[in-house]
């Protein structure tokens, strides 16, 4: 256990522990909510947390080559200037261990620990409209009573292992990325499957290629991918952020996507053929996330993305030596950037090694895990003695449907969600007052550098339950008309780029059997999201039902207002 992770349950079964809020998740999200509502609000306020740390995201996600894909002076707090001066990242993509190391120097920092609750996870929360109270229990036994409930759960903690038929009978080991051994996992002389090639499996593959005997990926989807062009920090680097800090701020807080640059505003059929291709290999060069932020139109216009498209295969052909792999990895069936665009370190170049194969699982797809290894519908069968599983995450909505969430009159959050995540700007749903998702389905968050969509929830909801505080209104809560017509706007934000092209994705919760397919996040830049929920705020929480402390009575209502007031922001923002 981590220094300062002490915070055990002492009290005894059936003791009630009463607060005035509670937040699920010690990731960016639970640490700054904690934080506000404490030091800033003075609330009686305590955090849990399922693992022995915190971290979040970070705290499960351990596995070889696992390195954030935001530019490290970014992927930071911005709300203390303190802390961006004693804080120096080394990396200008940090690894795991790196960013750990960055949480708990902040909870240290902030004196954070004592108010958390570590190895303690969630089971059921249940909402007392009599009391006005939210019930919370926990798998340890503990029970606590809150007005407010807000989930920091992240995106992307809860995992998607596919049931392969056999999966149990292997006699070897079997890991899942997102759940990888704390202490590690020696691959030296084994025979490694890796299933998987998102994001995650683009990381782990040339680390666990240069610690395995002999690797074998198994492919279903080809995915673009860009060089990180990672290295460490320069100390001329070091002080330009350090002397720079309020516009580097300005700038991830004004651009559609959060990053610390701004995406050009020329078009991709502005300029000739050859002069595209050179700011291509300009951008190449840059690498990471940025290539993305070569052209303006490549996300919503699909012959602008074909020219991307193009390059980037290119690439890929250029580096991969056997000409049938190259045309495996290059066989795209979705336009660029409209998945999860993934940065790697020598990811190509990992094929071209004598212990690594390529297996098409697209055209023989996995019937089964067979004591041995892994088993194809075409007959085929590789040994193997381990099995990594990079699947993803069943994201967005399987954190908070893992709880058993209970609203008004006993409506069940999975019930609510049955055919899709509804929301209300990514915040609330109604029939479940006083509680607040923090980036939640309906807002930017895998969209966008997620410490920067954290801040502005967190800050939103902390100015929030002040404002209800200070006024004496007992219960905020969203209606089901605010709901459709936030919904309504997110699928037409998404329409307005190329992302419904890839209909296999984890956007649409494609990568989940039984999953409804729904596209999940708000496409319509950080920008424009930000200016309206401070639309909102400011035109009286417009689209909640608010409620009186003294008698409960309802007060006056606003319905949601319209969403293109913020049209005139620049979007859309992936």
């Amino acid at each position: 256990m981590p220094e300062g992770a002490t915070l055990r349950s002492t009290k005894p079964a059936g003791d009630v522990t009463e607060l005035d809020a509670l937040v699920i998740g010690a990731g960016f999200a639970g640490l700054y909510q904690l934080l506000c509502l404490r030091d800033r609000l003075g609330m009686k306020v305590r955090v849990v947390e399922a693992g022995d740390g915190v971290g979040g995201t970070w705290y499960w996600n351990r596995y070889p080559g696992a390195r954030c894909d935001s530019e490290s002076h970014s992927y930071s707090y911005y709300f203390s200037k303190e802390l961006l001066e004693e804080w120096e990242w080394s990396e200008r993509y940090p690894q795991h261990p790196e960013i750990v190391r960055y949480l708990n120097f902040v909870a240290d920092k902030f004196e954070l620990k004592r108010d958390i609750q570590f190895g303690t996870r969630v089971t059921a929360a249940r909402y007392d409209a009599e009391a006005n109270k939210w019930n919370v229990e926990t798998a340890t036994g503990d029970r606590f009573r809150v007005t407010y409930l807000i989930t920091a759960v992240g995106c992307l903690s809860t995992t998607n292992t596919p049931k392969f038929p056999g999966l149990d009978s292997f006699k070897g080991d079997w890991y899942h990325t997102g759940q990888w051994p704390h202490d590690g996992v020696d691959l030296t002389g084994k025979r490694v499957g890796q299933i998987g090639t998102g994001s995650t499996g683009i990381q782990a593959a040339p680390v666990i290629a240069a610690q395995a005997k002999h690797l074998t990926i198994f492919q279903r989807t080809a995915n673009y991918s860009v060089p990180a062009n990672n290295h460490p920090l320069s100390a001329e680097f070091k002080k330009e952020v350090r002397d720079n800090h309020e516009e580097i701020r300005k700038v991830i807080q004004s651009t559609p996507n959060g990053h610390p640059f701004r995406i050009s505003e020329r078009n991709v059929f502005d300029v000739g053929d050859e002069e595209r291709a050179e700011i291509y290999e300009e951008f190449w060069k840059v690498g990471g996330l940025r290539f993305r932020a070569s052209f303006q139109d490549i996300v919503s216009n699909k012959e602008a993305n074909d020219t991307a498209a193009e390059f980037i295969k290119n690439k890929i052909r250029s580096v991969v030596k056997d000409p049938k792999t190259a045309a495996l990895l290059t066989d795209i069936d979705h336009p660029y950037s409209t998945k999860r665009p993934p940065i790697d370190t020598g990811y190509f170049e990992t094929f071209n090694r004598d212990n690594v194969d390529l297996v098409d699982v697209k055209s023989a797809p996995i019937k089964a895990i067979t004591p041995k290894g892994v088993l194809l519908e075409n007959g085929e069968e590789y040994e193997l003695d381990i099995i990594v599983c990079a699947t993803g995450f069943d994201a967005m909505t399987g954190p908070l449907l893992n709880i058993d969430i209970q609203g008004r009159d006993g409506l069940a959050l999975r019930d609510v969600w049955a055919a899709g995540p509804q929301t209300y700007l990514g915040l609330q749903v109604a029939g479940f007052p006083n509680m607040f998702t923090i980036t939640g389905p309906g807002s930017p968050s895998v969209l966008c550098n997620m410490p920067v969509a954290i801040e502005q929830h967190v800050e939103w909801i902390t100015d929030c339950v002040s404002d209800l505080r200070e006024k004496g209104i007992a219960t905020i809560e969203t209606t089901t008309e605010s709901m459709e017509k936030w919904i309504t706007h997110v699928n037409e934000a998404a329409n307005a780029t190329l992302m419904p092209f890839a209909k296999h994705t984890w956007y649409f919760g494609a990568n989940v059997p039984g999953k409804p397919r729904v596209f999940m996040p708000y496409a319509g830049g950080m920008t424009r999201y930000r200016l309206i929920c401070k639309n909102v705020a400011e035109n009286g929480y417009e689209g909640f039902k608010l409620s009186d402390a003294e008698d409960g009575s309802a007060l006056p209502f606003l319905p949601a207002g319209d969403f293109t007031l913020a049209a005139t922001v620049p979007g859309p923002g992936v």
